[in-house]
């Protein structure tokens, strides 16, 4: 069974464009407890129909906050861990060691993370491991792969942050 976090960690999207993605990450916020933080231009409106579908009727359990800009949104954290997940990253997600309260960035469907905030110094860039050759996972697979992992070690402590062994 999952505890809730006194710190809980915060899943943060700059700039989404497709609503069912947004949608299946405040669900996945709703279950784990994860706070979610949406950076705007975005590609819908919150009010839309497939947004709410994906989030199902979990809506009312996700706490959401807003923001104009990626700056507005660091100057409300200023002193927040903050985790760049992009396809192009070179470290590992299985490198990292999340801590409570951890915030988890990730760009657009489209274009990712901007390279004002994967080179301006705002976070440490990860990846998620893939094959050679392909682009990228989808945006809602991919936050929920990142959460799961930043939740396992935080849930287990300083045992689930020792590298895994090939036995």
């Amino acid at each position: 069974m999952l505890e809730p976090l006194a710190r809980p960690l915060h899943l943060v999207l700059v700039s989404p464009q497709i609503p069912p993605n947004t949608g299946n990450v405040a669900r996945l916020c709703a279950v784990t407890g994860s706070r979610l933080i949406l950076v705007e231009p975005l590609g819908f409106s919150i009010a839309d129909r497939e947004l709410k579908r994906a989030g199902l009727d979990y809506w009312d359990k996700v706490f959401l906050k807003l923001y104009p800009t990626y700056a507005a949104y660091q100057e409300d954290f200023p002193d927040a861990r903050r985790w760049l997940f992009s396809a192009r990253a070179s470290t590992s997600l299985y490198a990292a060691r999340f801590e409570p309260g951890d915030h988890l960035i990730f760009g657009s469907e489209v274009a990712g993370l901007p390279p004002e905030v994967m080179g301006g110094g705002s976070g440490q860039p990860v990846t998620i491991p893939m094959l050679e050759d392909r682009r990228s996972l989808n945006l809602s697979t991919t936050v929920g792969i990142a959460t799961y992992e930043a939740l396992r070690q935080v849930q287990l402590g300083e045992a689930a942050r020792q590298p895994l062994s090939a036995s």
